[in-house]
């Protein structure tokens, strides 16, 4: 099977764009593949993370990811912390990889800002340690969106020159896995902001989290403008807000703007609203109330976050071994 690996920092509580642009879309790659799905832990620290708020978001991660449908038994669901592979192959790419790629990497200038000589190590490193999680498990495919094809790339390129500085052709060349247009969701308080964890307003997106009713009184306080909806999909190009909730409807259906405007072109957006809350309590109540009944019994999410990480390292450590065996390294 096709081996895949996948990672999501422990941010927080995922938003509905987090589910519709890529934690869906993990789970309907479980049929058919081998899934390696991680709370990268590591990658938080890279800025800084109160301690206690690192495990607790660590933990409501794992068990959003469990509620949404990732299935533990069948595949492997770790904490990048608890699996050491991953930082002794990352030391092992630091010293492969060029100061030249990572100067290239637009994301460090987008999260560095103006202040970059402040900002950590690790941060510059990121896409190093990005990967070594991917190249421990020898994983073939990546799903992944615009913002990481850059990262993906480079690591290709540290495969590549690990495998010709040591005469070997043992880090496999990663795919890009493309799961069909990436459902793009706005704020609902700005058609023109991606949705985000880090907006202040927690009006401007919906948590999967969130009960019935928050999620019915985000909706209906969604950011819309004075006109009906258009018969058309082009009637949506100059209204951003519009367009945002004919977008999410359209991913929670598997349809596009055309298919939701053929049913609901011409209403005004309360009677659509109302159907767009009504959608959305059914597609995400059953997760908000799983992952609530699994934070109730954090040992036992330690315990599945354990055991995936003793089946992660099984698989890594080899791979790892080897790589420090070529690079020259003595076994204890």
């Amino acid at each position: 099977m096709t081996r895949i690996f996948s990672g999501i920092q422990p941010s927080g509580i995922p938003t509905l764009g987090n589910y519709l642009g890529a934690l869906r879309n993990w789970a309907k790659l479980q049929d058919g593949n081998e899934c390696i799905y991680c709370v990268v832990d590591l990658h938080a620290i890279t800025q800084f993370q109160d301690p206690a708020t690192l495990t607790q978001q660590s933990r409501e991660m794992a068990a959003t990811l469990l509620a949404i449908g990732i299935d533990p038994v069948r595949h492997t669901l770790f904490l990048q912390s608890q699996v050491r592979a991953h930082a002794q192959l990352a030391w092992i790419f630091n010293c492969v990889a060029r100061l030249g790629w990572l100067n290239r990497m637009t994301q460090f200038k987008d999260k560095a800002g103006k202040d970059r000589e402040n900002a950590s190590v690790g941060l510059y490193a990121y896409p190093n340690l990005m990967a070594a999680d991917i190249h421990a498990y020898h994983a073939t495919h990546v799903p992944v969106g615009d913002d990481q094809r850059q990262h993906l790339e480079l690591a290709n390129d540290i495969a590549q020159k690990f495998n010709h500085d040591f005469g070997v052709e043992f880090f496999p060349t990663i795919q890009p896995l493309i799961m069909g247009p990436a459902a793009r969701v706005m704020s609902l308080r700005d058609g023109t902001k991606k949705m985000s964890k880090s907006d202040p307003s927690d009006q401007s997106r919906i948590n999967l989290n969130d009960d019935a009713d928050t999620i019915a009184l985000k909706v209906r306080r969604a950011k819309t403008d004075p006109e009906p909806l258009p018969s058309e999909a082009a009637g949506l190009a100059e209204r951003p807000e519009a367009r945002n909730l004919v977008g999410i409807y359209a991913a929670l259906t598997d349809t596009d703007h055309q298919g939701v405007l053929s049913e609901h072109g011409g209403q005004g957006f309360g009677p659509f609203k109302q159907a767009l809350a009504d959608l959305l309590v059914e597609k995400l109540a059953p997760i908000a109330d799983e992952t609530r009944r699994l934070l109730a019994d954090p040992a036992g999410v330690d315990a599945i976050l354990r055991d995936g990480a003793a089946r992660a390292a099984a698989v890594a450590d080899p791979i790892v071994a080897e790589a420090e065996r070529l690079v020259g390294f003595l076994r204890a």
